[in-house]
Protein backbone atom coordinates (compact mmCIF):
# COMPACT_ATOMS: atom_id res chain seq x y z
CA UNK A 1 0.00 0.00 0.00
CA UNK A 2 1.49 3.19 -1.09
CA UNK A 3 2.04 6.21 1.13
CA UNK A 4 -0.85 9.36 0.25
CA UNK A 5 1.18 12.59 -0.28
CA UNK A 6 -0.45 15.88 1.45
CA UNK A 7 0.34 19.30 -0.05
CA UNK A 8 -1.54 22.39 0.97
CA UNK A 9 -1.64 23.54 -3.19
CA UNK A 10 -0.69 21.01 -5.59
CA UNK A 11 -0.36 21.69 -9.24
CA UNK A 12 -1.21 19.79 -12.36
CA UNK A 13 0.74 20.71 -15.48
CA UNK A 14 4.32 21.49 -16.50
CA UNK A 15 3.54 23.76 -19.16
CA UNK A 16 3.98 27.85 -19.32
CA UNK A 17 0.39 27.56 -17.23
CA UNK A 18 1.56 25.19 -14.95
CA UNK A 19 5.09 27.29 -14.31
CA UNK A 20 3.65 30.24 -14.01
CA UNK A 21 1.38 29.24 -11.47
CA UNK A 22 4.36 27.78 -9.08
CA UNK A 23 6.51 30.60 -9.48
CA UNK A 24 3.16 32.94 -8.06
CA UNK A 25 2.54 30.53 -5.90
CA UNK A 26 5.64 30.01 -4.72
CA UNK A 27 6.77 33.71 -4.05
CA UNK A 28 3.54 33.72 -2.11
CA UNK A 29 4.39 31.30 -0.18
CA UNK A 30 2.24 28.75 -0.29
CA UNK A 31 5.15 25.47 -1.13
CA UNK A 32 3.52 24.20 -4.51
CA UNK A 33 4.02 20.57 -5.51
CA UNK A 34 3.75 20.68 -9.31
CA UNK A 35 2.93 17.26 -10.76
CA UNK A 36 4.24 16.74 -14.41
CA UNK A 37 2.01 14.81 -16.10
CA UNK A 38 3.14 12.77 -19.24
CA UNK A 39 4.82 15.51 -21.52
CA UNK A 40 6.88 17.46 -19.19
CA UNK A 41 7.15 20.72 -20.87
CA UNK A 42 3.86 20.24 -22.93
CA UNK A 43 3.31 21.31 -26.19
CA UNK A 44 6.07 23.88 -26.29
CA UNK A 45 8.71 21.20 -26.59
CA UNK A 46 7.77 20.51 -29.72
CA UNK A 47 8.15 23.88 -31.05
CA UNK A 48 10.63 25.11 -32.43
CA UNK A 49 10.72 29.54 -32.76
CA UNK A 50 8.75 31.16 -29.89
CA UNK A 51 9.07 34.64 -31.50
CA UNK A 52 5.57 35.54 -29.43
CA UNK A 53 7.62 35.60 -25.96
CA UNK A 54 8.15 39.07 -24.79
CA UNK A 55 11.73 39.83 -24.00
CA UNK A 56 13.32 37.47 -26.35
CA UNK A 57 14.21 38.90 -29.42
CA UNK A 58 16.61 36.12 -30.55
CA UNK A 59 15.10 33.11 -32.06
CA UNK A 60 13.98 31.16 -28.81
CA UNK A 61 13.23 27.47 -28.67
CA UNK A 62 10.48 25.84 -27.11
CA UNK A 63 12.24 23.27 -24.91
CA UNK A 64 14.59 26.19 -24.17
CA UNK A 65 11.80 28.45 -23.19
CA UNK A 66 10.33 25.27 -20.60
CA UNK A 67 13.46 24.80 -19.12
CA UNK A 68 13.83 28.33 -18.55
CA UNK A 69 10.39 27.99 -16.70
CA UNK A 70 11.30 24.62 -15.00
CA UNK A 71 14.15 26.49 -13.42
CA UNK A 72 12.24 29.65 -12.41
CA UNK A 73 10.19 27.15 -10.47
CA UNK A 74 12.58 25.39 -8.55
CA UNK A 75 14.70 28.77 -7.86
CA UNK A 76 11.46 29.69 -5.75
CA UNK A 77 11.54 26.23 -4.20
CA UNK A 78 8.69 24.56 -6.14
CA UNK A 79 8.98 20.72 -5.65
CA UNK A 80 8.32 19.18 -8.88
CA UNK A 81 7.10 15.33 -8.77
CA UNK A 82 7.17 13.37 -12.26
CA UNK A 83 3.97 11.64 -12.16
CA UNK A 84 0.55 11.32 -14.32
CA UNK A 85 -1.95 11.33 -12.47
CA UNK A 86 -5.06 9.36 -14.10
CA UNK A 87 -8.04 9.69 -11.50
CA UNK A 88 -8.94 12.29 -9.19
CA UNK A 89 -11.81 12.75 -6.55
CA UNK A 90 -12.89 16.28 -6.25
CA UNK A 91 -16.51 15.99 -4.11
CA UNK A 92 -14.82 16.69 -0.69
CA UNK A 93 -11.76 18.18 1.09
CA UNK A 94 -9.11 17.44 0.56
CA UNK A 95 -8.87 16.44 -3.01
CA UNK A 96 -7.31 13.23 -3.71
CA UNK A 97 -5.39 12.36 -6.88
CA UNK A 98 -4.14 9.12 -8.02
CA UNK A 99 -1.07 8.56 -10.62
CA UNK A 100 0.92 5.98 -11.87
CA UNK A 101 3.80 6.46 -8.53
CA UNK A 102 2.12 7.27 -5.82
CA UNK A 103 -1.55 9.53 -4.16
CA UNK A 104 -1.80 12.61 -3.28
CA UNK A 105 -4.28 14.67 -1.32
CA UNK A 106 -4.27 18.67 -1.40
CA UNK A 107 -6.24 21.99 0.13
CA UNK A 108 -6.02 23.55 -3.17
CA UNK A 109 -5.92 22.33 -6.41
CA UNK A 110 -4.37 24.10 -9.77
CA UNK A 111 -5.05 22.33 -13.26
CA UNK A 112 -2.87 23.55 -15.57
CA UNK A 113 -3.26 20.57 -18.22
CA UNK A 114 -3.07 22.59 -21.28
CA UNK A 115 -4.00 21.19 -24.91
CA UNK A 116 -3.38 18.57 -26.80
CA UNK A 117 -3.26 19.02 -31.11
CA UNK A 118 -5.59 17.53 -32.86
CA UNK A 119 -4.27 16.20 -36.04
CA UNK A 120 -6.40 14.30 -39.27
CA UNK A 121 -3.93 11.40 -39.10
CA UNK A 122 -2.41 11.58 -42.55
CA UNK A 123 0.87 10.56 -42.64
CA UNK A 124 2.18 13.31 -44.34
CA UNK A 125 1.19 15.44 -40.91
CA UNK A 126 4.56 13.93 -39.23
CA UNK A 127 6.47 14.38 -42.09
CA UNK A 128 5.99 17.95 -42.25
CA UNK A 129 5.12 18.97 -38.66
CA UNK A 130 6.73 22.02 -38.20
CA UNK A 131 7.81 22.24 -41.34
CA UNK A 132 3.93 24.14 -42.72
CA UNK A 133 2.46 21.53 -40.95
CA UNK A 134 0.88 23.61 -37.66
CA UNK A 135 -1.42 23.06 -35.28
CA UNK A 136 -1.48 26.58 -33.71
CA UNK A 137 -3.31 29.50 -35.58
CA UNK A 138 -2.42 32.08 -32.80
CA UNK A 139 1.17 30.61 -33.02
CA UNK A 140 1.43 30.56 -36.62
CA UNK A 141 -0.94 32.55 -38.02
CA UNK A 142 1.33 35.43 -38.52
CA UNK A 143 2.89 33.23 -41.56
CA UNK A 144 0.21 33.18 -43.61
CA UNK A 145 -1.25 36.93 -42.85
CA UNK A 146 -1.27 36.56 -46.99
CA UNK A 147 -5.14 34.88 -47.43
CA UNK A 148 -4.96 31.37 -48.88
CA UNK A 149 -2.33 31.23 -51.08
CA UNK A 150 1.50 32.09 -49.37
CA UNK A 151 4.77 32.60 -52.17
CA UNK A 152 2.45 31.05 -54.51
CA UNK A 153 1.82 27.70 -52.45
CA UNK A 154 -1.92 27.15 -51.31
CA UNK A 155 -2.95 26.20 -47.66
CA UNK A 156 -5.97 25.03 -45.80
CA UNK A 157 -6.84 25.54 -42.43
CA UNK A 158 -9.27 22.48 -40.50
CA UNK A 159 -10.95 23.66 -37.39
CA UNK A 160 -10.14 24.46 -34.05
CA UNK A 161 -11.31 24.06 -30.47
CA UNK A 162 -13.71 27.28 -31.10
CA UNK A 163 -14.78 26.20 -34.83
CA UNK A 164 -16.27 22.71 -34.49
Amino acid sequence: MSVVRHSRLLILGSGPAGYTAAVYAARANRHPVLITGLEQGGQLMTTTDVDNWPGDVEHLQGPALMERMRLHAERFNTEIVFDHINRVELRHRPFHLFGDNGEYTCDALIIATGASAQYLGLPSEEVYRGKGVSACATCDGFFYKGGCRRRGRQYCRRGGALSD
